[in-house]
């Protein structure tokens, strides 16, 4: 690239670098370390490989922007969410007093489900593991004095998101707010869904079609607001390895990719709009080397794949939160350790905001006190360690770069036989061209599940690990050694049953007071649309409006599409 403008790799950046701080966009901050020394933005050679490059330099191996965290450091974003709205909106204000920089809502299973509080499937689940939302009113009230306008807010749902979304746009319209400014991110990711957490609704189709329709929406109305975070999270949660995580979530990715492609959006205008969920497990180069070849391998099928001209379109932005499974319940004190740690790998990887686990969360939901140590562990980085001084400072290591490159070569190798299952599904034309009803990943990412293809190679991959576990070859403290303990039991926090009946008692009270005629026509109205191939937010949003349940609109659209069974594998 250097030879083509004259300048090395160093030049550019240093140029780029210049520029971004002639626009105010460096922070105004102590850039030196703790006895005082003084350090440079980045360090490399004059030139480096194409495929390592510079901060903000294709294919941003090394991140970004050619700032790094000088420009702004990662937003902590706690995933908060228990009992009824009232008191996770009090958990929400509290984060906030305390230095949290955005939102993430954890939802309960029934609103997972797309099940109201009152539905007997829900009885015992009310506001146990996430906050309760039944209707635009609850959505109302987890927000109450929290500007939407100005805070973002992500939402850690997939099978009902868009009637979630729906309530939420609801929510920031009663606030006076105007919905086109909104700025957050919506999960949305019903792929992994089918291949890892197995909460959905229906058949993939309605899935992607909705899908479809609020990228549609989002992308004409609400330009800052991502409709997707691609969720590699739950898939290394059910015990995928690292490489396994990051070509599935990628994978799925490029199937939204093709989905927007195949109802004739800009790549260039939608893409900027797909953000990115990874897990940072315990491993600490091995998660840096995942990070960096993620975005690597994205902005470089984005460009040569899928025809992205811009930078923005080729950027993979992610979320990271700090694996919940590498928690113990023996000796939980040592989980503060651990998410430190994972923390760091995630920074050290370029995260552009963060989650940290709380040391109690494998026995139940974060107490306060270890909420706020969670947020503090944060801070201590963020302003005690010196890593946001230099972009990529592991970068042009020996190891971290041999490492990156091997887990981008297994990524590859797994994206090649996702493709070949695609070509099981192809479809002939008269001429006799293949065709993908929306693309080639997606044709392989639906075969894949159908044959049950994900979950095996997951559950091999855990079995593995497993087996590890069990002869000592591999070692987690506390539990298989180093058992000997001093401490005691940990004061958990426990969400009273009382919870349930008073959701269910508002609940039952709204009903009666709304226009319940209203509530037909524009379920009706809604259902009508869902049987021809119109775009569903609008007429979704009018239901909620007049305070349509989750239950009453995904029971509506069930009655239309029917539900799905995972086929039966032995």
């Amino acid at each position: 690239m250097g030879e083509h403008d004259g300048q090395t790799g160093r030049q550019r950046w240093q140029a780029a670098y210049d520029a971004a701080e002639a626009k105010g966009q460096v922070r105004d901050a102590d850039f030196t370390t703790l006895s005082g020394m003084e350090v440079d933005p980045a360090y490399g050679p004059d030139e480096v490989p194409e495929s390592i490059g510079w901060p903000g330099e294709f294919p941003y191996t090394r991140g970004l922007y050619p700032t790094g965290y000088r420009g702004r450091p990662w937003t902590i974003r706690q995933f908060a969410g228990f009992g009824n709205a009232v008191q996770t909106n009090e958990r929400y204000k509290l984060i906030l007093q305390r230095g949290g920089g955005g939102l993430s809502v954890a939802f309960d299973m029934p609103t997972l489900m797309g099940r109201d509080s009152d539905d007997a499937l829900s009885l015992g689940e009310v506001g146990h593991c996430g906050v309760a939302i039944d209707s635009a009113a609850d959505m109302e009230v987890l927000f109450k004095d929290i500007p939407l306008g100005d805070v973002t807010t992500s939402m850690t749902i997939s099978g009902p998101a868009v009637p979630a979304f729906c309530m939420y746009i609801v929510a920031a319209e009663r606030q006076g707010v105007d919905t086109s400014v909104l700025n957050g991110t919506l999960q949305t990711d019903i792929f992994k869904e089918y291949i890892a957490q197995k909460e959905w609704l229906f058949a993939p189709e309605p899935h992607l079609r909705l899908i479809g329709d609020l990228m549609e929406y989002t992308s004409a109305k609400i330009p800052a607001y991502k409709p997707l975070s691609v969720s590699g999270y739950h898939i290394r949660e059910a015990g995928s390895t690292a490489a396994q995580e990051l070509a599935y979530t990628l994978a799925d990715g490029f199937g939204y990719v093709e989905l927007g492609l195949s109802r004739g959006l800009d790549v260039d205008v939608f893409a900027p709009g797909l953000s990115f969920f990874f897990d940072s497990h315990i491993d600490f180069f091995e998660e840096i080397a995942k990070f960096r070849a993620a975005r690597r391998i994205w902005a470089r099928w984005m460009r040569d794949e899928y025809g992205a001209k811009t930078a923005k379109a080729q950027w993979l932005r992610f979320h990271t939160q700090t694996a919940g499974v590498s928690l113990t319940a023996q000796q939980p004190m040592n989980n503060v350790v651990r998410t430190a740690v994972e923390a760091l790998a995630a920074v050290l990887g370029g995260t552009n905001s963060l989650h940290t686990n709380a040391l109690d969360e494998t026995l139940a939901l974060p107490s306060d006190q270890s909420a706020e140590v969670a947020l503090r562990t944060q801070q201590v980085l963020m302003d005690e360690t010196g890593i946001t001084n230099v972009a990529d400072p592991l970068g042009g290591s020996w190891y971290i770069e041999a490492l990156t490159d091997k887990i981008e070569a297994e990524a590859e190798a797994i994206f090649d036989k996702i493709r070949a299952m695609g070509e099981l599904d192809r479809a002939r034309t008269a001429e006799g061209e293949v065709q993908h009803e929306i693309g080639p990943i997606t044709s392989g990412l639906l075969r894949g599940i159908e044959d049950g293809w994900f979950m095996s190679e997951i559950a091999e991959a855990a079995f593995q690990y497993q087996v590890a576990l069990e002869k000592g070859d591999k070692k987690v403290v506390g539990v298989n050694v180093h058992t000997e303990s001093l401490a005691g039991d940990l004061e958990i926090l426990r969400v009273s049953h009382e919870v349930e009946r008073e959701q269910v008692r508002m609940l039952s009270e709204r009903k009666a007071a709304r226009d319940n005629a209203a509530v037909e026509q524009a379920l009706a109205t809604m259902v009508q649309v869902a049987r021809g191939d119109g775009n569903l937010i609008e007429p979704m949003l009018a239901a909620v409006r007049v305070e349509a349940t989750m239950g009453e609109i995904c029971n509506a659209l069930r009655d239309v599409w029917g539900v799905y069974r995972e086929p039966a594998r032995f």
